[in-house]
């Protein structure tokens, strides 16, 4: 019998949420040191919008209706469906645009931390997530490396939650956005911030090339079949366009400052990383873009 750290939301949140270097962060995975708090609440929701722009207004790539259907006629019930790092209330807008479009579904979602009432806390770094095998019909899984220590460990985890034919959506953003064009230096500020972060999660024993190798990690568990990659290159900067990206690292770059300085960085340093890639973010020396990468597939039958 395995034991499995799941737990409702209650009335009491206190013990969810502590804080540190002036951000509110999750007590359930201290290695994750992005903050859950308002700010963050509202680069979820800037993230989703993103997220749809890139799917062309869907919420979604891949064959998600007919997953869902196919689960249902062989079930003869409601197709559950797993949002894995659901995020905060307004995170959750993937899963409340799911259920709109499909009000059969049943769908579920979790995270490290409370703010959305509605969902069930879990840490998905650890070993089982506490579901029955062969369960779901659809599992959606979006910018949540960065939380996990064992990238492949976890596809072997989505491969035995679904059932036989179920799809898996995974998005992750690059960690090496906005290269330069061939006939331009990089920025200076940016480059020194995303080089650190890097530095920092590596630290912390996390794979920072994940979302370069999503269709290789899936193959690699030999449990997927029909991997389709449709990864994202995304603008960034004042114009429409461009806008939604932009707000996404702006309130991002200072969201950073908790990991920095867990890791040891002083504050001088960490601030003066922040400073100049928000320069470089608002004076950027060439129109720069980056890439949210995308996989899909089936668990083999």
């Amino acid at each position: 019998m395995h034991e499995y750290l799941v737990q409702p939301v209650g009335n009491d949140q206190d013990e969810y949420f502590y804080t540190i270097h002036s951000r509110t962060l999750n007590t359930l995975n201290k290695s994750y040191l992005l903050p859950v708090d308002q700010d963050e609440v509202k680069r979820s929701d800037i993230h989703h919008r993103l997220i749809q722009f890139v799917f062309r207004g869907r919420n979604y790539v891949g064959p998600v209706k007919e997953a869902l259907q196919f689960g249902q006629q062989r079930r003869g019930s409601s197709p559950p469906l797993l949002d894995l790092g659901t995020g905060s209330a307004l995170g959750m807008l993937f899963g409340i645009d799911i259920a709109d479009e499909f009000p059969r579904a049943e769908v579920i979602g979790v995270d490290l931390a409370p703010i959305q009432p509605r969902f069930e806390l879990c840490d998905l770094d650890q070993w089982h997530i506490p579901y029955p095998d062969s369960h779901f019909d659809f599992i959606h899984a979006r910018s949540l490396h960065i939380g996990i220590h064992n990238y492949p460990r976890f596809l072997h985890e989505v491969a035995r939650l679904l059932r036989p034919g179920g799809l898996v959506l995974l998005v992750e953003p690059t960690l090496n956005p906005c290269p330069p064009p061939p006939t331009h230096p990089p920025m200076g500020g940016w480059t020194a911030l995303w080089r650190t972060y890097r530095a920092c999660l590596s630290q912390q024993l996390i794979d920072v090339t994940v979302p370069e190798r999503l269709p290789d990690l899936l193959a690699a568990t030999a449990a997927f079949e029909n991997i389709i990659v449709r990864d994202g290159n995304i603008p960034v900067g004042f114009w429409q366009q461009g806008k939604l990206q932009w707000m996404d690292y702006e309130l991002l770059l200072p969201a950073l400052r908790p990991l920095f300085l867990c890791n040891g960085l002083p504050p001088s340093t960490v601030d003066i990383l922040i400073r100049d890639a928000q320069h470089d973010l608002y004076h950027p020396s060439f129109p720069p873009s980056t890439l949210i990468h995308i996989a899909y597939a089936s668990k083999c039958f």
